[in-house]
């Protein structure tokens, strides 16, 4: 196991068993250290966990997990995918689905298997540390990203189609990089949640047993459940306008937009991420879904830029597979607008060798934002 992982591992179980501090795992964008002779942060007794994000708008916040909360997550999770299993940690330790990778093999009594992400993630990488694992139940979780480059190695593959469940969350997924892994064999789960939710916690739009979903008159989704965070490291007011009382019961207000129809739930996109371009309001997450439909579109992320014409212009950033063409704006266009509407349509494409991140498979929007511009 590699030294930084094991010591996070055995943080942790410091940190749930009540006889160590909060873990506060390092982000690459952590908070500076606190001045020397400030006033130390006060922390609940019960907390875990300080977990630091990047936060929607790139701004760091920490959330506050408490131990009741980890635990009823990984509960919830194994009577969800059919019971306590080993799993296998292909994320990183300093956000919430990697540490909850740990926590759960920790509750569950087995040792996990840690891929060495020093290295680039492969999927031959990703297949070696699955031959490591040796529980007859086998859990892992992975982002986007990671499993359209499982699903470019034979090896890798083959190794996906033994997990009992393969969580995919971090971003939204296009439906053709599901529908390739489910015809490899593999067990996907689609997975909604954030670090206020102690990960994921609706699960194949779903929510996990214990969990509540609503969404207020404007769409905006909102959660509630035993999986809640305690609130925001030193800010108490962003905590009062986040996590809210409604009816007795404790809610968190959630940035995205969502439908609910029969009991499942479909994220529609953030709030704050909604394009306006002619007086129309366009969803990214459903231009992105229809771009990854194109014939050779790896990866795509839609943002807004300036546009004296538009207000805002609908731009395609895309990656596109080995070898594949360029797509024509043309053909982008029509593709596009045929079941979401002429103003959904790009009015550019811009092609790059990769989209920017700000956390595992999420899409750092501002710098996609700032590479569609310079395009222009």
């Amino acid at each position: 196991m590699p030294g930084a992982e094991r010591a996070v591992l055995e943080a942790l179980a410091r940190a749930l068993d009540g006889s160590g501090p909060p873990l506060a795992p390092i982000a690459p964008y952590a908070p500076a250290a606190r001045a020397k002779g400030a006033e130390p942060a006060e922390v609940p007794d019960d907390v875990a966990l300080a977990v630091t994000t990047s936060g929607s708008t790139g701004d760091p916040r920490t959330v506050l997990l408490s131990r009741a909360a980890i635990e009823a997550s990984a509960a919830a999770t194994d009577r969800r995918l059919g019971g306590p299993a080993q799993w296998l940690l292909a994320l990183p330790v300093h956000h919430v689905a990697g540490l909850q990778v740990l926590a759960r093999s920790m509750i569950a009594g087995t040792d996990p298997v840690i891929l060495d992400l020093q290295e680039s993630f492969t999927g031959e990488s990703f297949a070696a540390a699955a031959e490591r694992l040796d529980g007859s139940h086998r859990y892992t979780s992975l982002v986007p990203t990671q499993l359209h480059r499982v699903l470019a190695s034979p090896r890798g593959t083959t190794a996906l189609a033994d997990f009992d469940a393969v969580l995919v969350g971090g971003a939204a997924t296009d439906p053709g990089l599901l529908e390739a892994a489910r015809a490899a064999g593999a067990r996907i789960v689609r997975t909604y949640g954030m670090t206020e939710t102690a990960g994921g916690c609706v699960y194949d739009g779903v929510p996990l047993e214990g969990i509540q979903v609503e969404l207020d008159d404007d769409g905006r989704i909102l959660l509630a459940g035993p999986v809640l965070a305690t609130g925001y490291l030193d800010e108490p007011a962003l905590t009062a306008r986040t996590f809210v009382e409604r009816d007795g019961e404790r809610w968190l207000r959630t940035d995205d937009l969502g439908a609910l129809a029969d009991g499942v739930l479909r994220v529609l996109g953030r709030i704050d991420e909604m394009i306006s371009t002619g007086g129309v309001k366009v969803a990214p997450v459903a231009v992105e879904a229809r771009l990854t439909e194109l014939a050779g579109v790896a990866q795509a992320c839609v943002v807004g830029v300036p546009d004296d014409e538009w207000g805002t212009a609908v731009v395609a950033v895309l990656v596109l597979s080995p070898g594949a063409p360029e797509p024509s704006l043309e053909s982008v266009r029509k593709h596009v607008a045929h079941s979401l509407g002429t103003p959904a349509a790009p009015r550019r494409v811009v092609v790059v060798a990769e989209i920017p991140e700000r956390g595992p498979g999420k899409p750092d929007r501002r710098a996609v934002q700032r590479l569609a511009a310079q395009s222009a």
